[in-house]
Parts: structure tokens; sequence; C-alpha cells
């Protein structure tokens, strides 16, 4: 970066409403309600507001990976909150996640219901409220949350320092590109050489750690995220890359994966989910349109 283009703050920063890159229209530096909207409630207990980004992946992963274990109490309803139009900022996804980020989950099989924000506490509440994929085991459990807890940390230097300088910023600035860049492969070692001696996250176990893990670095691993894979030479960390594709194989998560997408091949996309048999009614459209 030359010195004619360093930029100097000023002593008090005010927001410039023209700054902000992609997401411009709706970054601000105050919270709360933007406007009256009441949020969709369908007939299951759990419903879930949500954007199928990594972090709410991970949810959809853990509720579809508890109905595939058998608990049927995992039914639920996904609602579509598409941030790009500002519909975290409605009054009624205010009211269950005052920092109007998704996902947000109400549990209405509580009196009064339950709101449950933040990705990690999603997984961390549902597996306690069903017994399920966090180790019972307290050395296990500690584990499991060692790296639940890693993630929630780490990511967003993935995400908003790398995704955003590397892929989002309005302009690429080679300081803040290096600087990310240098985390996340760093990152990306950290759990190599954790899975070189371990098949999952916290040990033998398949785990909530996994499912908070997968969605921001395996499909890092697998190419898919930020179109990154060879910038960061991801083909490095092959034991990323096994445990990525483990995950990956598992039917639970690429159904997962698929609730609230609402981009990319439109077979790929299930904008609501509400019953298993949603799933069954895109397949069989992308089966009409392949034969079509």
């Amino acid at each position: 970066m030359s010195a004619e283009n360093t930029y100097t703050p000023p002593k008090v920063w005010t927001w410039d409403q023209e700054s902000g890159g992609q997401f411009s229209k709706i970054n601000r530096p105050t919270a709360g309600a933007t406007h009256e909207k009441e949020l969709p409630v369908g007939e299951h207990g759990l419903q879930l507001y949500s954007l199928a980004t990594p972090n709410g992946v991970k949810v959809t992963i853990l509720l579809e990976e508890l109905l595939a274990a058998g608990f049927q109490g995992a039914e639920y309803d996904a609602w579509l909150i598409n941030i790009g139009e500002g519909d975290q900022f409605g009054s009624g996804f205010v009211d269950i996640n005052p920092n109007s980020k998704i996902p947000a989950l109400l549990d209405r099989r509580k009196d009064p219901a339950q709101r449950v924000f933040e990705s990690g506490a999603i997984l961390l509440y549902l597996a306690e409220e069903f017994g399920a994929f966090l180790p019972q085991d307290s050395s296990a459990r500690t584990e499991a949350m060692n790296w639940l807890f890693w993630q929630m940390g780490s990511a967003p230097f993935l995400g908003g320092g790398f995704g955003h300088f590397y892929n989002y910023a309005p302009e690429k600035w080679e300081y803040p590109i290096n600087r990310y860049a240098m985390e996340a492969k760093r990152q990306m070692d950290v759990l190599d050489q954790h899975l070189a001696d371990h098949e999952f996250m916290a040990g033998q176990d398949y785990s909530i750690a996994d499912m908070a893990i997968w969605p921001w670095y395996g499909v890092l691993a697998r190419g898919s995220l930020y179109d990154a894979a060879e910038f960061l030479s991801v083909h490095e960390y092959t034991h990323v890359q096994r445990w990525a594709e483990q995950i990956w194989e598992r039917p639970a998560v690429q159904r997962g994966r698929r609730v609230n997408r609402a981009w990319g091949d439109s077979s790929e996309q299930l904008r609501e989910r509400h019953d298993a048999s949603d799933f069954e009614l895109r397949t069989q459209d992308k089966l009409e349109a392949a034969s079509g």
C-alpha cells in the first residue's frame, strides 16, 4: 500500500452510508428494529428463522441429524430470513434476537416460548434438550466444548476477516488480505494437526463441535467457500480434507445445507422447510427438470 493511499482515521468516526461494499445497505452502527414485521409460525414446536450461510447451516445440520437419529421432537419449521433485504431488522426477529443476526430459534414447546440466539448457543441448547451429539463423559464433553467455542471465536477471522476483504470488499487491499489469509491458513493448520490424531473434533464421536466447524472450514476445504481453495492451498490440509469428505457424505448434512438456501442451483434450494417431504419434492423437481 503506497503512502498516498494510507488511510488516516478522523478524530471522531461518523457513519458513511456509502461505505461497506456488498453489505452497505444493511450494515449500520445502531441496533433495534427498523420496521414492524411479525414472524411466521408453523405447526412444529421448534421454529427456526435463518439463512443457509455457514452459521445457519450449523443448526439445520443438527436438526436433520436429530431427526435421522429418531428424535421426532426435533421436527421443525425453517423460515427464510433474507439478510440482503433486511429481514433481520423486522420487529418480530429482533424480539428473538436483539443482535439481528441469523440463525434464531424459538422453542414453542416451552411456556413461555424460549428464544435461543447465536448459533453455538442453539447447538448446545438442542444437544442438551435431546441428549444427543454431546458426550456425557466429562472429559469428552469438555473437549467438544473446547472446539465448539474455538469455532465461535475463530470463524469471524475467516468470514468477517478473510472472506470480507478477499471476496466482498469494494476494493482489494494487500495488507488485510495477507493478514487474514495468514490467519485462515493458521486455523486450517490447527485443525489439520488435531485431525491427524482424531477421527472427529471431540475424538471418536461425531458431535456438535463437528457440526459447528464443518460449514466454515469443511466447506472451505471442499473448495466451496469464497472461491478461495487455490489461493489458500487447501489441498495441503489432508486430514481436514478427510474429515470434510467424511462429514459431507452424511445424508443429514446434505439435507441440512439445503435448508433456507436461496441462491445457486435451484434444485439445491429449499427456501423453507416444514416437513421431511419437502426434500423429496425438491428432488422430484430436479429429476423432472433433468428428464424434461
